[in-house]
């Protein structure tokens, strides 16, 4: 997901939020409606969270530091994460409050008129920029459903944004139905009945964008695809013959680090396999352009040996990893046998394309 198009929505977003918040508050000043209170709090929430994503894109852009050597990408899943707590502290938990009280005191709505024309103009303001956002997701979402894009996405702004503006188009449908019930009946209990509503829909958005930023704070691995390219691409059937095992990680939506333990043949030079590792970033970097940081270690890949079962991680068919990798395809696992606690063998890696710094320890 390019990062120009989530700005495009996210501004879009913002512009339409701080129209409607002013809008909605001065109808609520001329109608005493509690939806359009929580309504316009639920605006200034929302335009509130579009500036917190702006923020976030803004500071994930500072180069790495010796303190964070992989950067700060990751400051975009922080700041969406902060978004859905907004949402549900600010709008969710004020819109529920606002709700229950005016339920308990009801009163009816004055100048009917300013509610209910804010209202048709707020959901074509949100329609507006709901429309953008579709436009902007379609361009990255492919063949995936709505829901398999919501939760797949490894750039949070737009799946964000997506959430936030179908919970404002439903919200201010349940606040034209209070408003529009509470001026038919003469009972000002339905307007309070919209506004619960609104204050429901807001926390079950946020519960849900919480769950999903929270797996993409913790790390996500590459997409399935995403590894199927890596792992076609490492092997080149000559020097490197197989992935013993390999681990991918989202150091931010559009960085991906990479760690492979690769199977060379014995009888090759250590220029032969530094020459094979260098070949083998490239095609990976190719394929995926966003595994900036690669790291490949060499071992000696040995049938016997793993037939014999003295390296679990090398045994054909033994118990799967969580990446799904196997050795020459087939499921692998790891174990202690596999991690160089010792200090054995080699490590060749990379952080960057075109003669980036190479790392390697004994």
């Amino acid at each position: 997901m390019s990062a120009s198009g989530g700005t495009k929505a996210i501004v879009a977003a913002l512009a339409a939020n701080l129209a409607i918040a002013v809008a909605k508050f001065v109808a609520f000043l001329f109608s005493g409606s509690s939806s359009m209170l929580a309504e316009s709090v639920h605006s200034l929430a929302d335009s509130g969270n579009q500036g917190l994503l702006l923020l976030g894109g803004k500071k994930a852009q500072r180069e790495a530091t010796p303190q964070h050597p992989f950067g700060y990408g990751r400051e975009r899943y922080i700041y969406a994460f902060l978004v859905s707590i907004v949402l549900f502290s600010v709008g969710g938990m004020f819109a529920i409050y606002e709700g229950y009280e005016k339920i308990k005191h009801p009163h009816e709505i004055e100048a009917w008129y300013w509610p209910v024309g804010v209202l048709v103009f707020a959901i074509i303001a949100e329609g507006f920029s709901f429309r953008t956002a579709i436009a902007e997701s379609n361009q990255t979402r492919g063949k995936l459903s709505w829901t398999q894009f919501v939760r797949r996405a490894k750039a949070p702004e737009l799946p964000v944004v997506l959430l936030e503006d179908l919970g404002a188009l439903v919200g201010l449908i349940l606040a034209l139905g209070g408003v529009g019930l509470a001026l038919g009946t003469g009972n000002g209990v339905w307007d309070g009945i919209g506004t619960l509503c609104i204050g429901i829909l807001l926390i079950v958005i946020a519960i849900v964008l919480a769950a999903e930023t929270k797996s993409l704070l913790l790390g996500e691995a590459a997409g399935v695809e995403d590894v199927e390219k890596i792992r076609a691409s490492v092997v080149d059937g000559d020097t490197v013959t197989r992935i013993i095992h390999m681990r991918t990680l989202h150091l931010g939506p559009e960085e991906l680090l990479v760690a492979a333990k690769i199977a060379v043949r014995a009888e090759e030079s250590a220029a032969e396999v530094a020459d094979a590792i260098n070949d083998a970033e490239k095609r990976i970097r190719e394929a995926v352009p966003i595994a900036r940081v690669i790291y490949l270690e060499p071992d000696i890949y040995d049938e016997a040996a793993a037939a014999a079962g003295e390296n679990p991680a090398k045994v054909p068919g033994g118990p799967a990893s969580p990446d799904g990798i196997t050795p020459g395809g087939d499921a692998a696992g790891t174990d202690a046998s596999d991690v160089d606690a010792s200090g054995s063998g080699t490590t060749h890696g990379s952080s960057s394309p075109g003669g980036a710094p190479k790392e390697s320890g004994h």
